[in-house]
């Protein structure tokens, strides 16, 4: 995208102001990106905006390359100390957030989706999660979601031949498998809409050896509630974050009360339930915002039929960086480092340890009991956090998928 094309991203005020320093000052092309990428950051965060940062108080001692100098490094100084702190909503204006214009629709689809989760890695350590794309595109907004890609056409799409696509997958008797629902979609805001979750209860139920993953922002249960002989090798989890980061961030989702909710009433049906804190996000007194959500799960959950904890943070790849800041909206969640991260952007090391060795440690009475992990993650994070790791991801991903089975069995 070009310079002339990149400042219509800013406000009228903003482009108006723009162009005049740049014309004044002579910056060059790339100092003129800069400032305009800058300009964008710093619109979509809610912060100072360039115009109110400028500052021309050199311009009478210093003078060309010298003064451009001078002024991107002004900028640059509030710039970074803005993304290497963490993100605080205090005088944050929310964005008002209309639900899409969403049209539900169903096809016989060519081919089902289901193989290795798309974002594995052999730079990670990866659990070699099996993914079942059941529906296409979400109609929740969050922020940093890659799915929001399928938003511009406002169409969600439903397989009307799934239940023949699922009997048709041929799987080992002998081998365990670990299939998540919640890649390409929320696994339960839709319900059973075109009977997609009674085949999903169905394929479980003809394969024990399968422990079937539905993860969801959402509270829409009513489906399994109603449901008598659930079978054992469903497992329902839950992304969580603070009341903060849902208002803000995770647009149109459910409360965090009202996930919790949730969870606890399917656990109480008989249901296997786990919690994904991924992603964990910076934010201005974090310690007190996720400690607050680890105790009240050590308070309202029995250990003894919740599977899992994870712990992941904001990453990035280039093209879903770019589409944000093209979203006409207020967020902060690229207010952070992003340095780089196995080939992704994310979060430098010392801030991912310092946040889930704070979470790992707020679980002891679970330690024994829950499997936790971290996802997609440096191996050597593991040892620092968990106090052990794995040599390999096939170990992982099978100490994993025991730890699951023997809570059903």
């Amino acid at each position: 995208m070009t310079n002339e094309q990149l400042i219509l991203k800013l406000s009228p005020l903003e482009q108006t102001f723009l162009k005049q320093k740049i014309d004044l000052y002579n910056f060059s092309y790339q100092e003129t990106k800069q400032l305009i990428e800058m300009a964008i950051d710093l619109e979509m965060w809610d912060e100072k905006t360039l115009s109110k940062l400028w500052d021309d108080s050199k311009k009478d001692k210093l003078q060309g390359k010298n003064l451009r100098t001078a002024l991107l490094k002004h900028i640059k100084t509030y710039y970074l100390e803005l993304k290497n702190s963490p993100n605080s909503y205090k005088n944050f204006t929310q964005t008002k957030i209309k639900a899409p214009k969403i049209k539900l629709a169903s096809e016989d689809k060519k081919d089902l989706g289901f193989g290795i989760c798309p974002v594995a890695s052999p730079k990670t350590r990866c659990c070699n999660l099996m993914t079942l794309d059941v529906v296409e595109s979400c109609g929740f907004d969050c922020s940093y979601c890659s799915i929001q890609s399928f938003y511009n056409e406002g169409k969600i799409t439903f397989d009307t031949s799934l239940k023949e696509k699922l009997e048709q997958i041929k799987l080992d008797k002998n081998e365990l498998y670990h299939i998540g629902t919640g890649q390409s979609s929320d696994s339960l805001m839709w319900g059973n809409r075109f009977d997609n979750l009674e085949h999903l209860v169905d394929f479980a139920r003809k394969n024990p050896n399968v422990m079937l993953e539905f993860k969801t922002k959402s509270d829409n249960i009513s489906y399994f509630l109603q449901q008598k002989n659930l079978p054992k090798n469903l497992l329902f989890t839950w992304s969580l974050n603070p009341q903060i980061i849902i208002d803000k961030e995770e647009h149109l989702t459910a409360s965090l009360e009202d996930r919790l909710s949730s969870a606890k009433k399917l656990q109480e049906h008989g249901c296997l339930v786990g919690f994904h804190f991924h992603p964990m996000i910076y934010i201005e007194n974090w310690q007190d915002e996720y400690g607050a959500i680890f105790e009240k799960l050590l308070f309202m959950f029995d250990p003894k039929k919740v599977a899992l904890i994870s712990f992941g943070t904001l990453t990035f790849i280039k093209p879903i960086i770019k589409l944000i800041r093209q979203r006409d909206f207020k967020t902060k969640i690229l207010q952070i480092p992003l340095i780089d991260a196995n080939g992704k952007f994310s979060y430098p090391q010392d801030i991912k340890k310092e946040m889930f060795k704070f979470a790992y440690d707020s679980f002891p009475p679970w330690h024994k009991e829950v499997y936790f992990y971290m996802c997609m993650e440096d191996p050597k994070l593991w040892k620092e956090v968990f106090g052990y790791e794995y040599p390999t991801n096939e170990s992982f991903e099978m100490d994993m998928k025991f730890s699951y089975i023997r809570k059903i069995l």
